[in-house]
């Protein structure tokens, strides 16, 4: 059996942390739509006043290369995004994916204590005790303590700088980790 690749999209494949004149190298702009964000800042703008004012789209930069170094990886691959169902509809096309199972987030969102991120509960109790590894611009290492001592099996938890977004050196991490994976480590390297 694969592990599993937990896929997070803004910060890994949209480095929207990069300066927002300079597009990173690779990368192709798209301005998105989806549902949930026009629904998101329709309420923003009406909270700040502003009912009245168009919802502008998402700007987004993904890599097309990306989709094909993800489905050559030896995992089964997994959204694990904000995104959640629309992450088929709008990024999965633009890479050349196909449809991913997708991990569906509570509507009401518990924040952790000691500076765990909210998604890592979540993704423990998913996975089930079965090994993934995870990428996402918000870990750190009381993520990393937290999946140590609440996951049953082994895991990688890889934080992508939002501001670059996934470079080789995180492809052959992956790998190298999916072909080593006889461990039971948590490893953030």
């Amino acid at each position: 059996m694969k592990p599993m690749l937990l896929i997070d999209v803004d910060g890994p494949l949209n480095p929207y942390a990069a300066k927002p004149t300079r597009r990173p190298a690779g990368y192709t702009t798209h301005k998105f739509l989806p549902p949930s964000w026009a629904e998101e800042r329709k309420i923003l703008l009406t909270l700040l006043g502003m009912p009245d004012e168009e919802v502008k789209p998402l700007r987004v930069w993904l890599n097309p290369d990306h989709g094909p170094a993800l489905a050559a990886l030896p995992f089964t691959l997994i959204w694990a995004t904000t995104w959640q169902h629309e992450a088929n509809e709008y990024i999965g096309p633009v890479l050349g994916l196909p449809e991913l199972p997708v991990i569906v987030w509570p509507e009401d969102r518990v924040e952790p204590a000691d500076g765990v991120y909210w998604k890592t509960p979540e993704i423990v109790a998913w996975a089930d005790g079965r090994p993934f590894a995870w990428i996402d611009d918000e870990i750190t290492d009381a993520d990393r303590e937290w999946v140590s001592d609440w996951h049953d099996g082994p895991a990688l938890l890889r934080r992508i700088d939002p501001a670059i977004g996934l470079t080789a050196e995180d492809f052959e991490a992956l790998a190298a980790w999916a072909e080593a994976m006889g461990t039971d480590s948590v490893d953030g390297h």
